[in-house]
């Protein structure tokens, strides 16, 4: 009996003695919910298996990571609350947000918590103009989207009537404006700048305001699924208005919402990460998966990539160390080689044009 009890002591001993597995979390947030969570998706499958692919060959500094997932529903209250959730959690890192109205807001929560924040959506300049030292993003700005934009439709269209229409967020109206400003450079003032209501069924109304005004060319500042319902309204009406929008048109959504309608649209993307070779083996597998990595799938896993990189190379997880390193070294990516500024903002930005054809979206050649 002594000797049971003795043997039962011993192992409870050891039990207790035992050091707990070191585990590094790390979180993601984006809408998971509602009518972009075709976004949330993408951010999530990115950073799931950037975390598998890490933790496969180690983790870091020797810790396995765990993906905590926050949905935001790209709102800024929402955001506020995912972003204080992941905080309590215990994350050290977090993949996000997508919408800029999100990952503004948040990026004041995770400063005060001593939280990175890497954003693979989030185009708005304000969000590393605040100069919070946490915040880092893993894709292009508006103030050079919207030069891009701006100059294509004053180069293509300026003979034209020009509508430029945006609705209302941080997102949509900052690159509405961003182009506006470009386009109005250029010597071209566009017939008709409006905003219009997000998440509505139907804007067949505001299509028959720009087809009594005889507007050629609408930019649309906004998201996927307002800009596939305007598009059906025109085609419906035998309108062939010339449909152009920005980033948040890169998701398989807005084709299945807008049919055959959606051939030929254009819309400004940075270019498709999922032809670099770099990229090649983790397409290969999220594609044996029935996923395709279109939009910001992969800055979502470039975002997690950067930071693991930086934490190796500053061998801590403490926030100041891995600040400074990720300001100053580079990483290689799926979006291939990459450094960040001193405002947090990738030192190379490459904004690309695409059209949507046949149900999918490829370079203007």
């Amino acid at each position: 009996m002594h000797r049971i009890i003795t043997v039962a002591f011993v192992a409870l001993a050891a039990l207790f003695s035992c050091p707990a597995r070191a585990e590094v979390l790390v979180g993601v947030s984006s809408a998971m919910t509602g009518r972009l969570a075709w976004f949330g998706e993408q951010a999530q499958r990115g950073a799931e298996m950037a975390v598998a692919d890490i933790n496969a060959t180690g983790g870091v500094l020797g810790q396995q990571m765990r993906l905590i997932t926050a949905d935001d529903f790209c709102d800024p209250e929402q955001a506020v609350a995912a972003a204080q959730k992941l905080v309590v959690d215990g994350v050290v890192f977090v993949v996000g947000h997508m919408c800029s109205g999100a990952s503004i807001p948040a990026s004041k929560v995770y400063e005060t918590a001593g939280v990175l924040q890497i954003s693979p959506g989030s185009t708005n300049p304000l969000l590393t103009e605040q100069g919070r030292a946490n915040v880092f993003r893993v894709i292009g700005r508006d103030d050079t989207q919207g030069v891009v934009a701006g100059n294509y439709l004053a180069e293509h269209w300026s003979d034209n009537k020009i509508a430029i229409l945006h609705d209302g967020t941080t997102y949509g109206k900052g690159l509405a404006d961003e182009t506006r400003k470009q386009l109005n450079k250029r010597g071209v003032v566009e017939a008709i700048y409006e905003e219009y209501t997000p998440a509505k069924n139907d804007y067949s109304a505001e299509i028959a305001a720009l087809k009594a005004a005889n507007i050629a060319v609408a930019y649309v500042g906004g998201y996927h699924a307002e800009v596939a319902l305007m598009v059906r309204a025109a085609r419906d009406r035998g309108y062939s208005v010339q449909l152009v929008s920005g980033d948040g048109m890169a998701t398989e959504e807005f084709a299945l919402i807008a049919g055959p309608a959606a051939e030929g649209t254009l819309f400004t993307f940075p270019a498709d990460a999922r032809r670099n070779p770099e990229a090649a083996s983790v397409v290969e597998r999220f594609r044996a998966e029935n996923f395709e990595p279109a939009g910001y799938t992969l800055t979502s896993y470039a975002a997690v990539q950067a930071w693991s990189q930086a934490v190796e190379k500053a061998g801590s997880l403490k926030p100041q160390a891995v600040i400074a390193s990720l300001r100053g070294n580079q990483f290689d990516t799926v979006l291939g080689r990459i450094d960040f500024d001193d405002k947090g903002d990738l030192t190379t930005q490459n904004w690309v044009w695409y059209v949507w054809r046949g149900g999918e979206y490829v370079p203007v050649e």
